[in-house]
């Protein structure tokens, strides 16, 4: 088939973002060493659990919203107004929060950095406004702009950081600021092109806008929150001076998390065909995409753990000055390729509208987590690996029965809802 409108400009974002999150660790850590990049590494999982786990779902609403009614030749204007009231509300309760608790972030999480507090607090507010944008972008067809957003944030990312090092800079708090402040120079680029505009027309009621939201919310958070987990309770349980252990750990998930993006990949690649079967009506043919799509999954999973393992300390090595052995890696990449299974099955489940499942799912894969954590071990990586893998292996087991019991009930999937599960992915960074 063709390639999908879009495509190509949206690709470009992925792989620049991809490419300069490997960059910027690095950077990162040569200009500051692994004990004093820390901070930044905590406010990178933080800000990656809380900006795609509440926005990517807002981002959906409001594509989906603008996409129906450019179809129907109806102005978007009000829909663009009332989901940015509900982003900015959203943001300001998150922000609220981490000033709520900013004491005790800046002294456990930031080491005692305030001014990554301050950078967490914009990059919730400059990632609000850039999800709200691309939302603006794909549901009005201009993926150019879409690509920018998303691309240009990572490229300016990574400029500044790099900028910093070679002037010899060494404040953490100003390498921080480059997550607040790169999106929101993106977005202004598209801004000042006027790829942003949308004609006025009539009023929308916010429930025609959020359907599923609140589901959708809660599924993305728990999902989100069970993908950044490992980082954040390496940091949680470490003690002060385990530093460039949170540091280190951090590399692993980064490096455990390349057959991710590839599965990523995978998926932009078939959602087309996969529509289109749907669309038709060939839910036999699209019962044997979806089951080669499983083996594809399976094997990639299966090759990235073994790989890891035995390529793994090696490579992190070269790239990051290691820190972590075969069995952490490993089973990092045993965790990825769970998570993996996990979310083709709960795509499937959106898809069979169950989103209520999947938000349960995730829930409990996530609470999963923290019960494994606190009891299996008292290695500091060992009890955060094994509760990934089980947290992980919860949601695959729960999403594969959920899916075998939303087809036994008859659930009939359609267009919309299966773009709406394979596009609701909280990776990002």
């Amino acid at each position: 088939m063709p390639l999908p409108e879009g495509t190509l400009p949206v690709g470009v974002g992925v792989i620049i973002s991809g490419i300069t999150s490997y960059a910027f660790f690095k950077v990162g850590q040569v200009a500051l060493g692994k004990e004093a990049f820390k901070p930044v590494m905590t406010l990178w999982f933080v800000a990656y659990t809380l900006v795609p786990g509440f926005f990517i779902p807002v981002e959906q609403e409001l594509g989906r919203a603008l996409a129906d009614r450019r179809a129907r030749g109806i102005g978007g204007l009000p829909v663009v107004r009332r989901v940015s009231t509900l982003a900015a509300s959203m943001a300001a309760l998150i922000i609220v929060a981490i000033v709520g608790g900013s004491g005790w972030l800046t002294e456990h999480m930031f080491d005692g950095n305030a001014v990554v507090t301050i950078a967490l607090v914009g990059a919730i507010a400059t990632y609000a406004t850039a999800h709200v944008a691309k939302g603006i972008a794909s549901g009005s067809g201009r993926f150019p702009a879409y690509g920018i957003v998303l691309g240009g944030d990572a490229a300016i990312r990574i400029t500044a950081c790099v900028a910093l090092w070679l002037a010899g800079v060494t404040n953490v708090g100003l390498y921080a600021l480059t997550m607040a402040m790169s999106p929101f120079l993106a977005v202004s680029i598209v801004f000042a092109r006027r790829e942003l505009r949308t004609d006025d027309g009539p009023s929308i009621t916010l429930r025609e806008v959020t359907p599923n939201l609140g589901w959708l919310l809660i599924g993305s958070f728990m999902s989100a929150a069970l993908v950044n987990a490992g980082p954040l309770g390496v940091d949680v349980l470490a003690t002060s001076a385990e530093a460039a252990k949170v540091t280190a750990f951090g590399n692993g998930v980064i490096l455990a998390r390349i057959p991710l993006f590839m599965f990523q990949a995978i998926q932009a690649a078939l959602l087309p065909r996969l529509a289109r079967l749907v669309a038709e009506g060939n839910l036999t043919e699209f019962r044997n995409s979806f089951n080669r799509l499983m083996k594809v999954v399976g094997g990639l999973a299966v090759a990235g753990a073994i790989g890891t393992y035995l390529f793994g300390p090696k490579v992190l090595e070269i790239v990051y000055g290691g820190g972590l052995n075969g069995r952490t890696l490993g089973l990092l990449a045993v965790s990825s390729g769970l998570y993996m299974l996990a979310q083709s099955c709960a795509q499937a489940v959106i898809a069979l509208h169950g989103h209520r499942h999947v938000a349960i799912g995730w829930l409990v894969s996530a609470a999963t987590f923290v019960a494994v954590t606190a009891v299996i071990s008292d290695d500091l990586y060992m009890r955060v690996e094994l509760g990934l893998v089980f947290g992980c292996a919860v949601a695959f087991v729960f999403f594969l029965t959920a899916m075998r019991s939303r087809i036994a009930a008859g659930a009939v999937m359609d267009v919309q809802s299966l773009v709406e599960g394979v596009l609701d992915s909280p990776l990002e960074g």
